[in-house]
């Protein structure tokens, strides 16, 4: 038995203030709509994430950082921007509402896979599915209407989207998830 404490965490890339300000804009939008089912995550909580880590040994930080920490030394900076908005797993039974990033997305695949596999000589599991990089603004509950689900899909393609906003990737952070009854917190 470990002597350690775990906590929840997770790598990622955290947003700048300019495109949380246009998520507030879009949370809005949604929130007006009175969407039943629909869980929106509030802005300070999105962020892009490259790899979820699960419950882990706090003596396990140093190991996974360092890991990290090699990786992104061998990548550049890169830009990404706000791009399209869809639905996991598809628009028609919409679990997840999200906005879908581009730009320098290559290099990013690149950078996400490299930690991936990084971690998995930690014991990590590697994903099996492919890294699709987004921004996950809302859940969408099991128990919603096919009626709810199709509104929450248009609501979300139909409000206007900032897509100025830059979000430059210059660092990997690891997150702690606290999860509270009104919704996980982060450090």
């Amino acid at each position: 038995m470990s002597d350690t404490n775990t906590i929840r965490a997770f790598l990622a890339v955290e947003l700048p203030g300019e495109v949380r300000e246009a998520l507030v804009e879009l949370t809005k939008a949604l929130s007006a709509a009175g969407l039943r089912g629909v869980r929106l995550v509030r802005p300070e909580g999105v962020h892009l994430t490259l790899k979820f880590l699960g419950d882990i040994d706090e003596d396990r930080i140093i190991p996974i950082s360092d890991a990290v920490s090699r990786v992104a030394a061998t990548h550049g900076d890169l830009v990404l921007e706000l791009s399209d908005v869809g639905a996991f797993p598809n628009d028609t039974r919409p679990r997840v509402l999200w906005i879908g990033l581009a730009g320098e997305t290559g290099p990013l695949l690149r950078l996400q896979k490299e930690i991936d596999e990084a971690l998995a000589t930690l014991g990590f599991e590697r994903e099996r599915r492919s890294f699709t990089p987004h921004l996950t603004v809302a859940r969408v509950s099991d128990g919603t209407s096919p009626i709810d689900r199709r509104s929450a899909v248009e609501t979300l393609i139909a409000t206007p989207l900032r897509r100025d906003a830059q979000i430059p990737v210059k660092s990997v952070s690891l997150i702690r998830s606290i999860l509270r009854p009104g919704g996980a917190e982060y450090e």
